[in-house]
């Protein structure tokens, strides 16, 4: 009973690192694109930045500020409506996702 337990714990923690791998798709899941644009470079509204391109790093601290509150300002509101339905290793991946699109 045990082993099937741990198998089924590992199966889950496999199944979410391969979502999670998947920058495209959680951009889109996680709604990233209705704000922003498809591609990162055509937002909704005017104020809303355009993010594709950004430096890696530089958009996951605005996420995690934004998720724990540090980040309070200007549209960030928008955003942590959103921000906890990311985990922090989504983060990491929607980050490196936004990067490597063209502005």
């Amino acid at each position: 009973m045990k082993s099937m337990l741990m198998l089924a714990t590992a199966t889950l923690a496999l199944a979410g690192s391969a979502f999670a791998a998947d920058g495209k798709t959680l951009y889109n899941d996680k709604t990233c694109s209705a704000c922003h644009g498809p591609n990162g470079n055509k937002p909704l509204m005017p104020d809303y930045p355009k993010i594709a391109g950004q430096n890696a790093k530089y958009i996951e601290k605005q996420m995690i500020d934004i998720k724990s509150g540090a980040r309070a300002n200007g549209n960030s509101a928008a955003m942590k409506g959103v921000m906890h339905l990311v985990s922090d290793a989504e983060i990491k991946v929607l980050a490196d996702y936004v990067s490597k699109l063209k502005p």
